[in-house]
């Protein structure tokens, strides 16, 4: 198997960068609201213990070079930006998005929370496949 370990980190970074603007910029107040982020009020939408950031940066650093290795893997090199491109695609759809909407479902999660949290994966896979398969 052969991995082009500099495309796997720069898709790893891209996602990282992705996420920030994502939940920062883009979808901020929606997502925040959807999970009670920074409500004071009582019960299931009360604001609970925020994670500690430094780890939750790494953590998800990490989290995100296993994602990329691992559509590394199934691309192989020399796939091509195209392949690349309809691979996190068909991942992001195919897998994270369906996967996630059964368990939304079954927990009575809101469609639009869905739809963010989805739509930021299939995105990623997405530009993580065209890194990959460019490189």
């Amino acid at each position: 198997m052969d991995i082009n370990y500099l495309a796997v980190a720069l898709a790893a970074l891209a996602a990282f960068f992705l996420g920030f603007i994502w939940y920062t910029f883009i979808f901020s107040k929606p997502w925040q609201a959807l999970i009670g982020m920074g409500s004071k009020g009582k019960g299931k939408a009360s604001t609970q213990q925020t994670p500690d950031l430094g780890r939750l940066l790494i953590t998800s650093f990490v989290l995100e070079l296993i994602m990329a290795f691992t559509l590394a893997s199934l691309l192989g090199s020399g796939a091509g930006a195209t392949a690349g491109l309809r691979y996190g695609l068909m991942i992001g759809l195919g897998w994270v998005a369906t996967a996630f909407a059964v368990n939304y479902m079954y927990e009575g999660r809101p469609l639009k929370l869905w739809l963010i949290n989805a739509g930021y994966n299939v995105v990623v896979f997405a530009v993580m496949g065209l890194i990959i398969g460019a490189m």
